[in-house]
């Protein structure tokens, strides 16, 4: 016997459709069955601007290490706080990886984190 869905509410702020989903099993809505796997290659994190106090020898030594990758510092500093994130999690850098962290310089030369 097919399942008859009910139909997915209009939301009025994005807050109340996360506090709707928290609260409500999404297979009363959606034949999931019919789902397919889809890409968004131009889909973006998104960011926040923040401001961090680094000791001037700490950030010295970070845009050295970025200089000799020959990548921006700031780009550096997110790869390594991301793999430090992942580590305290007990995550490998990269799903289903278990080998070492590996960063790509702007040449796209592989070189090991750390």
């Amino acid at each position: 016997m097919k399942k008859v869905l009910k139909k997915v509410p209009r939301f009025r702020t994005e807050a109340a459709e996360r506090a709707f989903w928290n609260s409500h099993d999404s297979t009363d809505y959606v034949d999931w069955g019919k789902a397919r796997w889809v890409r968004f290659p131009n889909l973006r994190a998104s960011t926040r601007t923040i401001s961090l106090r680094l000791p001037e020898a700490l950030l010295d030594e970070l845009k050295a290490l970025a200089n000799q990758r020959d990548v921006p510092y700031q780009s550096l500093l997110k790869l390594l706080l991301a793999d430090g994130v992942r580590r305290e999690r007990g995550e490998s850098a990269f799903r289903g990886d278990s080998g070492p962290a590996v960063l790509r310089d702007a040449k796209g030369v592989a070189r090991r984190a750390g």
